[in-house]
């Protein structure tokens, strides 16, 4: 009878088709664990909302492996306690030639920012225009260069409570104090200051999606405290490996230059003030 033989032929077609007894399944890809904040918009967020979320997803997927995040709620520590304690394996969004770690080549570079209603263009220019004077609020962080700039210039004790107002007057000590971006361009496109001045890529999502029209102006990178030593207010962003993940470095280093032009239209897309990448470097005094 014919029905033997192809019972026959069919069992030896499914034998040859599935793998041999005792191989190994294939092996899935080592997930690319990435310290990442879970409330830092527009950097990074749960929801991966972040800017930083989509461009760690580039190069997770240029390397081939999946993108696991380590999340961290307190910015002062998350290098010694994740990244060293080799929880993770990089960090996005770091200062190129951060001592901590190696860094990559910069992604991207960029600088603080004037952010003013658009109605007031020309006004707010660098650190000697005379708006700045006449300014009834300005919004700033502490600990970051429009602080000292804003001692410099004499602004800062008549802001010193509004600034600490824009976190409800909580206290830093023992604890990480966050100033949402978010709320300091809301507090210029509101009217209740007349100028912030922040870090370019912090504030530009908000300054596109502001109830009313604004502008950003970067801040010349010519500044020095009242000592004389400069201040810079450029700097080149890049990403951060342990320091004996040299193999590491390298590929992320080639998934960048690949991803080039995607990495580009992503930051671009944010609405993030892009400086080019060979401007000199000055010795950073602050961290942003």
């Amino acid at each position: 009878m014919r029905l033997i033989p192809l019972a026959l032929a069919a069992l030896a077609a499914l034998v040859g088709a599935a793998p041999a007894f005792g191989a190994p399944a294939p092996k899935k890809a080592e997930p690319l664990k990435v310290c990442a904040a879970e409330n830092e918009l527009p950097y990074s967020d749960k929801e991966g909302k972040g800017f930083e979320n989509k461009l760690a997803e580039l190069i997770g997927q240029e390397l081939g492996r999946p993108i696991e995040n380590v999340w961290w709620t307190d910015a002062r520590y998350f290098v010694r306690d994740l990244l060293d304690k080799e929880l993770c394996d990089l960090v996005m969004g770091v200062d190129t030639g951060d001592p901590r770690m190696l860094t990559s080549a910069p992604y991207y570079r960029s600088g603080y920012v004037f952010v003013y209603p658009a109605d007031k263009a020309g006004e707010f220019q660098n650190w000697d225009s005379p708006a700045l004077k006449s300014a009834q609020r300005i919004a700033f962080i502490p600990d970051t260069p429009p602080d000292l700039m804003l001692k410099k210039i004499g602004r800062f004790n008549d802001m010193f409570n509004y600034m600490h107002s824009l976190v409800d007057y909580k206290s830093k000590r023992n604890q990480y104090v966050r100033f949402d971006p978010a709320r300091l361009v809301g507090e210029v496109s509101s009217g209740k200051a007349d100028v912030a001045a922040v870090w370019g890529p912090a504030a530009a999502r908000y300054v596109k999606s502001a109830s009313k029209p604004l502008a950003m102006a970067v801040i010349p990178d010519n500044n020095t405290r009242s000592d004389g030593q400069p201040l810079p207010h450029h700097y080149s962003t890049s990403i951060g490996v342990r320091k004996d993940e040299g193999k590491l470095l390298k590929a992320i280093n080639q998934a960048l230059a690949k991803r080039q032009a995607d990495v580009q239209a992503l930051l671009s897309a944010e609405g993030i003030p892009l400086l080019p990448l060979d401007e000199p470097s000055k010795t950073a005094s602050l961290a942003h």
